[in-house]
C-alpha cells in the first residue's frame, strides 16, 4: 500500500512538473532571468577586490586567490559619526585609506547620476560629508595617491584635499544648459559612453578636464504630465543631425599654483574629444579626438606645463572610426595598444610611445571585439574575439613580445570577462543558447579557481517549464550571395506538416547583434507558446563579420537592413511549415525604425510593431546620425532615402506604433511626424503611447502592459 501510494504521488508530481509551462508574465517579470554576482571592484594592486555586503552596510576587502575576506574597510554601523545605516554605492581610494560612499542617487540620463557623497577615513574610522554644498555631486575621481578627490557639482569642478580637510572650487563658469566642466553632455554620454572627462596626472600635480560650451546648441523640450494640473516641460541641449555641437576645450589645472590653462589643439571647432588620459609620464596627457565626420581619429600628447600638443597617432577610414576602439588604448612605459580595422577586421596593434607602429598582435578573418586589460609587468594583453564564429566570443591573452595568443575561455559559446587591475585575475561569464550563465573566477593563465554562480536552480526550472530551444539557421541576404545568421524558436507541439504564422524580431542597427549563441529568455518565448514561429535574422550592417559587412550600410541607413529582412521573410515563406501570408515583424528603437522601412519597401509583412522608432535621421543626434550618414547638408539624398516619414505613403500591412512621451533619446517627435505623414497618405494604423515613460518604457506595470498588447496584436492580425 505504501509503495503504491508513493508511486501515485510520484506520477502526480511528475504530471504537475511537466505541465508547469510558462506565461508572458513569467518572462516579463524575469522568472527565467539568470542570477548574477555582486560587483567586484578591483584593488589597485589587482590582487584583491571590494564588495558591499548583502545589506549595503559595509565595504569588505577579499582576496581574489582564496575568496576569503581579509579586511572590512567601512561599516556604517560601527564607523564614528556615521549618519546613515546603508549606502547605495562606493569607491575606494588607491591607497585604501578612504572609502567614498553615496546615497540619494538621482539618475540624469542613461548612465549619469548625481548623489550625496560621504567619505570614510579608514584609519580614524570617521565619516564626514564630502561637501556642504546644497547640490548633489557627480563623477568623483581620486588622485593616484588617494589624498585628493575631484568631483563635479552644478557643472563646476571642485577639489577636496583630505589631509587638510579643505575643498576649493576649480571652475566657476559652470551653468546648466550652457557650460559643463569635467562631466559630459547628452550626446557624449549616449554615443561615446562616457560621463567623465577629468583626470589627475600620475604625479598628482595637475588635474586635466574638458570644458564643454553648449550655449549655442539648440534646446529640445518635452512635456512632463505626471498627473499635474498644469504640466511642466523638461528642457535640455540636444544637437540634431547637421546642427551645432558643443564646443570643447581641454583645460589643465595646476593644483599648487591654482592656475588653469587651455591646451592648444590643432583641431576644428566641431571636432570631438571623447577621451583624455595621462600616460605614465606626467608631461604626456593623451587627448583623443575625432573629426565631425568621425572618419579620422587623432591622438595627441599634450604637455600640461607648456600646453603644446603633438600628434602621435592617426587612424583614418573610408567609412568611420568606431569610437569603441578609443577604449583599447592602454599605456605601458614605452608602448601603447590600439584596435584598428586597417586590414579589414578589427585587430590589436602595438605602437611605440612616439606613435611608431611596432607590430600587429592579432590577425585573421575574425574580429577582436574588446580589449580587456594589459599586464605591463608580464607584457601581456587580454582581449575578447569572435574567433570561432560571429555568434560566439572567446577570451584570449597575447604576449606583446612573442605575439603568441592563448585562449583562456574553456567552453564554446559566449564568454565575457571582467579583469582585475593589471590582469592578474578575471571573472568569466559563459553561457550558450541552451545553458544559463556560469560565472567563475580564473587566474591570468586561465586556471579556474572557483565557481561564483552556476545558476543550477534556473537550469532545473527551465527543464520543468519546457522552454523551446533556439535553432540556429542561415538565410540568404537580398544580394542573393551573402548568407545571414539567424535563429528560430518553434511553438510547443510543433508539427512540420502544419502552417504557422511567423514573427521576425530584429534590431538591425550598425554593429549590433541579436543572433548570438548565448542564453536569454525574453518576451518572445510567449509568442512561441501562443503558436507562432519566432525568428531573428542579423542582416548586413550587423557585427562581428569584418569591416566591409559591418559598414556596408554607410551613408544609406535603412536600405540594406530592410532589404535583408524582406528577403529573409520571402525565404521563410518557402518553408513547408511557414504560412507566407502571415508573417509579422517587430523592433524597438533602431529595430522599430527598420520595421517601418521593411513594411514600406516590401509587401511581405502582414503586421508589424514598431516601438520608439527613429522615423527620420534628421530628428536624431549628431554623433550617431552623422557617424553613419554624415550631415544632412552633405548627404541630402541619403537622408531622404532613409526617411520612414518620406516612405509613409508606401506602408503596407497592419502597424502598431508605440512610444513613451518622455523619451529623451528617440523623441516622441519621431512618432508624431510619422503619424502626420500616415494621415496625409490616408494610411490607417494603431498607436499607443505610455505617459511620461522614457525610451525603455519600464516601471510600474508598463512592460507587462506593453508586451500583452503586442502579443494580442499579433494574435488578432496574424
Amino acid at each position: 500500500m505504501k509503495k503504491t501510494f508513493l508511486l501515485s504521488l510520484f506520477v502526480i508530481i511528475a504530471a504537475c512538473v511537466s505541465a508547469q509551462g510558462f506565461t508572458l508574465q513569467d518572462m516579463v517579470a524575469g522568472k527565467f532571468a539568470p542570477r548574477g554576482i555582486a560587483p567586484m571592484v578591483s584593488s589597485a594592486d589587482g590582487l584583491h577586490y571590494y564588495q558591499a555586503d548583502p545589506m549595503n552596510t559595509a565595504v569588505v576587502k577579499y582576496s581574489y586567490a582564496t575568496g576569503d575576506a581579509v579586511d572590512t574597510l567601512f561599516n556604517a554601523r560601527t564607523a564614528r559619526e556615521c549618519p546613515f545605516d546603508t549606502f547605495e554605492g562606493f569607491l575606494v581610494s588607491p591607497d585604501e585609506y578612504r572609502v567614498l560612499v553615496y546615497r540619494e542617487r538621482e539618475q540624469i540620463y542613461r548612465h549619469s547620476f548625481k548623489a550625496t557623497y560621504y567619505y570614510h577615513d579608514v584609519r580614524r574610522n570617521l565619516v564626514r560629508k564630502l561637501t556642504e554644498n546644497a547640490s548633489k555631486q557627480m563623477i568623483p575621481t581620486f588622485s593616484p595617491d588617494g589624498k585628493m578627490l575631484a568631483y563635479v557639482c552644478d557643472n563646476n569642478v571642485w577639489l577636496a584635499k583630505f589631509d587638510f580637510d579643505t575643498e576649493s572650487q576649480v571652475t566657476k563658469d559652470g551653468e546648466f544648459n550652457k557650460i559643463i566642466n569635467g562631466a559630459t553632455d547628452w550626446t557624449y554620454e549616449e554615443e561615446f559612453g562616457t560621463t567623465r572627462l577629468m583626470e589627475f596626472s600620475p604625479d598628482n600635480r595637475v588635474l586635466a578636464f574638458v570644458r564643454s560650451d553648449e550655449s549655442h546648441v539648440k534646446e529640445f523640450s518635452f512635456q512632463r504630465f505626471e498627473q499635474q494640473l498644469y504640466p511642466d516641460y523638461y528642457r535640455f541641449k540636444y544637437p540634431k543631425a547637421g546642427e551645432r555641437n558643443s564646443d570643447v576645450q581641454v583645460r589643465v589645472f595646476d593644483i599648487e599654483a591654482r592656475t588653469t590653462r587651455s591646451v592648444e589643439l590643432p583641431i576644428e571647432r566641431d571636432s570631438y574629444i571623447p577621451r583624455i588620459q595621462f600616460t605614465d609620464n606626467p608631461s604626456q596627457l593623451a587627448i583623443m579626438t575625432l573629426n565631425r565626420n568621425q572618419n579620422c581619429f587623432d591622438m595627441y600628447f599634450a604637455d600640461p606645463r607648456t600646453t603644446v600638443a603633438k600628434l602621435i597617432l592617426r587612424d583614418e577610414s573610408k567609412y568611420y572610426i568606431d569610437s569603441e576602439w578609443l577604449n583599447s588604448i592602454r599605456f605601458l612605459p614605452d608602448r601603447f595598444t590600439y584596435i584598428s580595422e586597417k586590414d579589414g577586421y578589427s585587430h590589436l596593434y602595438i605602437y611605440g610611445i612616439s606613435g611608431t607602429l611596432i607590430k600587429q598582435l592579432t590577425s585573421g578573418k575574425y574580429d577582436v571585439t574588446k580589449l580587456y586589460a594589459v599586464d605591463p609587468q608580464a607584457g601581456v594583453v587580454f582581449y575578447e574575439a569572435a574567433d570561432e564564429s560571429p555568434l560566439r566570443r572567446s577570451v584570449f591573452k597575447v604576449s606583446i613580445d612573442k605575439g603568441q595568443s592563448t585562449k583562456l575561455s574553456a567552453q564554446n559559446g559566449y564568454n565575457t570577462a571582467v579583469f582585475s587591475q593589471k590582469g592578474k585575475f578575471f571573472v568569466n561569464r559563459w553561457s550558450d543558447a541552451k545553458t544559463p550563465p556560469v560565472i567563475a573566477l580564473y587566474d591570468a593563465n586561465g586556471k579556474q579557481l572557483r565557481v561564483l554562480e552556476d545558476n543550477q536552480s534556473l537550469r532545473t526550472l527551465l527543464t520543468s517549464a519546457k522552454l523551446p530551444q533556439k535553432e540556429f539557421i542561415a538565410v540568404p541576404a537580398a544580394d542573393g550571395v551573402t548568407q545571414l545568421n539567424g535563429w528560430m524558436i518553434k511553438p510547443k507541439n510543433f508539427t512540420a506538416s502544419q502552417k504557422y504564422p511567423v514573427v521576425m524580431v530584429q534590431y538591425s542597427g550598425p554593429n549590433s547583434q541579436e543572433v548570438q549563441d548565448r542564453y536569454e529568455a525574453d518576451w518572445y518565448y510567449a509568442l512561441a507558446d501562443e503558436g507562432f514561429v519566432v525568428i531573428s535574422v542579423d542582416g548586413r550592417g550587423t557585427g562581428a563579420r569584418g569591416e566591409a559587412f559591418r559598414k556596408g550600410t554607410y551613408l544609406n541607413l535603412g536600405i540594406q537592413e530592410s532589404d535583408d529582412q524582406i528577403a529573409a521573410a520571402r525565404h521563410l515563406a518557402t518553408l513547408p511549415y511557414v504560412d507566407g501570408s502571415r508573417i509579422g515583424i517587430w523592433g524597438w528603437s533602431y529595430g522599430g525604425y527598420n520595421v517601418l522601412m521593411s513594411m514600406s519597401r516590401g509587401t511581405v509583412f502582414k503586421a508589424g510593431v514598431a516601438i520608439a522608432p527613429v522615423t527620420d535621421w534628421r530628428f536624431y543626434d549628431t554623433v550617431y546620425s552623422e557617424r553613419f550618414m554624415r550631415t544632412p547638408q552633405q548627404n541630402a539624398e541619403g537622408y531622404r532615402n532613409a526617411s520612414a516619414v518620406e516612405l509613409a505613403g508606401k506602408l503596407t500591412g497592419k502597424l502598431l506604433l508605440i512610444q513613451g512621451t518622455a523619451d529623451d533619446n528617440v523623441h516622441f517627435q519621431n512618432s508624431i511626424e510619422y503619424t502626420r505623414a500616415l494621415i496625409a497618405a490616408d494610411k490607417h494604423f494603431d498607436m499607443f503611447f505610455f505617459p511620461d515613460k522614457n525610451h525603455f518604457i519600464n516601471g510600474d506595470n508598463a512592460r507587462t502592459y506593453l508586451f500583452t498588447k503586442v502579443v494580442k496584436f499579433y494574435k488578432e492580425n496574424l
